[in-house]
């Protein structure tokens, strides 16, 4: 059995999302894009189909609320839209998931992997999160370490076995990791661009206007639990603020507002809830298809980033928890009815993707 093995020249750059950031250095590194240079994390994120919207609130919960501005299902989604085959491999015996990951290293590719973020020594941080992506691009059994690529760090990370090992078997918040692994094959050529950015842009829409819970084997029937999903569930945040003054003491207010502020802008999203990456895909519609709805829809999205990395300023302001609450309120108003414009301003691009309607010019 081999020692160490090293996937060299492996391409990579830092990124505002683990997922979306993971999938471009891959994309790249398997010589794939419909430019003559890579596409962007936005792109990638966008082409995914995977924005959303969840809200929660629990006083069990530390904090006692969770924000998340995408679905679940990314990487599953994205690979077949783009012709990837993904073969999805998951156990509780970490042997066999280690075996996994040296199984495609040994045959040369990089292994997209899950693994929680408070076990990952190079992060430095204690809030548990199961389904950080990262990619494996080496081991080496002299030094028990294997080499990791991060969104969140410009250069690959040395990590001891015994610490991977640990964050690929986190039990922790949403789900357990379970040695989580994807095994990749690429194809020669990617699908046509018109296609995939129709059925992408379709999919954001409905998981905004249509959601399906994310959580529910987790939360459904839990007491005391205050949850919303799609643009509904922004509107039954935006009246969740209202009640945060009586809920919590202000000590705990002013930790649920950074913690707001990190869900939004810091807890790998991209800036402004993932709405930042969706505006950066819908530019490079607007840019490639020439239509008017790509444009209208980049600078709706455009808008609502701004908004809520809005809510995130001041959340972190100086002011005390309460003056930033009610401000926090009254700004949020807003966004329920922007949220909805902009979840039908991508149903409407969907339609006229689908149609072929780009005006002469070349959709891919």
């Amino acid at each position: 059995m081999t020692d160490q093995q090293h996937i060299t020249d492996y391409p990579h750059e830092l990124a505002g999302h683990c997922g979306s950031g993971a999938l471009r250095d891959l994309l790249h590194w398997a010589g794939l894009s419909y430019e003559s240079t890579p596409l962007d994390e936005g792109t990638i994120f966008g082409l995914g189909g995977a924005l959303g919207f969840t809200y929660l609130r629990h006083p069990a919960m530390t904090p006692p609320i969770y924000l998340v501005g995408r679905g679940p299902d990314l990487t599953v989604d994205f690979t077949r839209r783009l012709g990837i085959t993904a073969t999805h491999d998951t156990t509780d015996d970490p042997d066999e998931g280690w075996a996994w990951v040296r199984d495609e290293l040994d045959q040369g590719y990089p292994v997209l992997c899950w693994a929680d973020i408070a076990e990952l020594p190079y992060l430095r941080v204690r809030l548990s999160m199961s389904r950080h992506d990262i990619v494996i691009v080496g081991y080496n059994d002299d030094s028990h370490t294997a080499t990791v690529v991060d969104n969140d760090r410009p250069d690959p990370q040395h990590v001891p076995y015994d610490a991977l090992a640990r964050a690929r078997a986190s039990t922790g918040f949403p789900t357990p990791t379970r040695h989580t692994t994807y095994r990749l094959r690429y194809p020669t050529q990617l699908p046509p661009l018109a296609d995939v950015t129709a059925d992408a842009c379709h999919a954001a829409a409905r998981a905004l206007r249509d959601p399906e819970p994310m959580f529910d084997s987790i939360t459904h029937g839990t007491p005391g639990l205050v949850e919303g999903h799609g643009v509904d569930g922004v509107a039954t945040f935006v009246d969740d603020l209202s009640r945060w003054p009586e809920l919590f003491s202000s000590d705990q207010l002013d930790t649920t507002l950074f913690a707001l502020a990190a869900f939004i802008e810091k807890a790998g999203t991209g800036g402004g809830l993932f709405r930042r990456l969706q505006a950066d895909y819908l530019s490079y519609l607007a840019r490639r298809t020439q239509l008017s709805t790509a444009r209208q829809a980049a600078d709706t999205y455009t808008r609502l980033a701004r908004l809520w990395s809005d809510l995130a300023a001041i959340a972190t302001s100086k002011t005390d928890a309460l003056t930033r609450i009610h401000t926090i309120h009254a700004a949020a108003r807003h966004l329920p009815a922007l949220e909805q414009r902009a979840a039908d301003d991508l149903q409407i691009l969907a339609r006229d993707l689908t149609a072929g309607d780009t005006n002469g010019a070349d959709p891919g």
